[in-house]
């Protein structure tokens, strides 16, 4: 996760207490953001993911100002780019591109390349080594199979809210654009050298692990601390760490953490959906403060809107709401962004916002991706060959 705040805001570990825990919530007096980028590290030769996240830490490690904005994973084929506590999307961007201008330079030398992508195209689960630990070693003991396929990458970001009793309406309000952010993030088609069919499979693949995918959704924080201490008492979590969902509190930090998004190639596009995303959660937030109800939709609904995301990308018609309306989501975007506009000039992100709607335009990166496999007969070494340019073009 990113960089924490100073001390005096770590966490502190709950304690089971007759099957409930108190979690406290260290709240964030301004919206604060915070961005975590997830990469594979792959061959310069063969394209296929390289097990070498250890002696790429060792090289870049030392040339960091601050080591804490790289971070290990569960896999050595991976390493994630955290920033600091930021104030804009632009210092979050800022603070990416420094430590990528001394990781990249890193990997160089060590004949690897960064992949920003939700997964590898045909890179083999087997081949791959786990990180040292026993956090991770009781992952993969407890979920065998499923544990061990997760090649998968994503992009979280951090959002901070003022109030723990505002966190839960704002989280079960975020899942109505849920689709949105999968949808424009989608970079995930091919699996074992085979198109799925899927703009997502990563988000398809990831909720297979017992603790993720979507959220469960409270009226209050008091329901939620109820859940982790059954979760807790049952052996299901030993922390919040643990609960994996894609959108989840980060009660240590004092943000709500979204986890939707796909791996990302593009700074730019990164940018872009942290935007959104700080945004969407800012009017939230405020509308809630207000005294709006916010609007949230029935659970079939949001898990039938993140499968048509997953599946159709930016050409998935969404439900909009309890009513069963619904809409193409490219349409729902457009609308989306005319009304996020003030809330992005007060938070200093409008050219960010904007740049959205250039997604679409482009092509997301599974419609790039698959375009570049259909023009070279399928090579999937072309697809890594791209989307790793994609990165260096963009920084």
């Amino acid at each position: 996760m990113f960089a924490p705040a100073p001390a005096g805001d770590a966490p502190t570990p709950p304690a089971p207490y007759d099957g409930w825990v108190r979690i406290d919530f260290h709240a964030s007096p301004a919206p604060t953001l915070g961005v975590e980028w997830e990469f594979a590290i792959v061959d310069r030769e063969t394209r296929d993911l390289s097990n070498t996240a250890a002696e790429l830490f060792a090289a870049a490690g030392p040339q960091l100002a601050d080591p804490s904005r790289l971070h290990k994973e569960m896999l050595r084929n991976t390493v994630e780019v955290v920033t600091g506590v930021c104030g804009t999307v632009a210092e979050a961007v800022a603070d990416l591109r420094t430590t990528l201008g001394v990781v990249l330079p890193a990997a160089d030398d060590l004949g690897v390349d960064l992949l920003g992508s939700g997964t590898h195209p045909f890179a083999n689960w087997s081949a791959q080594q786990l990180t040292d630990g026993p956090r991770y070693e009781e992952l993969i003991n407890r979920t065998q199979w499923w544990g061990r396929q997760m090649l998968i990458w994503g992009v979280h970001v951090h959002v901070g809210l003022p109030e723990r009793d505002r966190v839960m309406p704002v989280l079960s309000a975020m899942l109505n654009t849920y689709p949105h952010l999968l949808a424009l993030s989608a970079s995930s088609p091919v699996w074992a050298g085979q198109d799925t069919g899927y703009a997502s499979n990563r988000s398809q693949m990831f909720q297979q692990l017992p603790t993720a995918g979507l959220p469960f959704t409270f009226e209050t924080w008091e329901q939620f601390e109820s859940c982790i201490g059954d979760q807790t008492t049952t052996g299901v979590v030993d922390t919040m760490a643990d609960v994996r969902w894609d959108i989840r509190p980060a009660p240590h930090l004092g943000t709500i953490e979204n986890r939707v998004c796909d791996g990302m190639s593009d700074i730019n596009e990164l940018a872009a959906l942290t935007a959104l995303i700080h945004c969407l959660v800012v009017d939230l937030d405020t509308r809630l403060a207000a005294g709006e109800t916010l609007p949230t939709m029935p659970p079939w609904h949001v898990q039938e809107n993140k499968w048509r995301a997953a599946r159709y990308g930016l050409d998935a018609i969404v439900i909009l709401d309890g009513s069963s309306r619904e809409r193409l989501v490219t349409d729902d975007l457009d609308d989306l962004l005319e009304q996020l506009t003030p809330v992005a000039r007060r938070l200093d992100c409008e050219a960010e916002l904007r740049s959205v709607a250039d997604i679409p335009r482009n092509g997301a990166s599974y419609q790039r991706q698959r375009k570049i496999a259909a023009a070279s007969g399928g090579d999937l070494v072309a697809v890594v060959d791209s989307v790793v340019a994609e990165l260096h073009a963009s920084l």
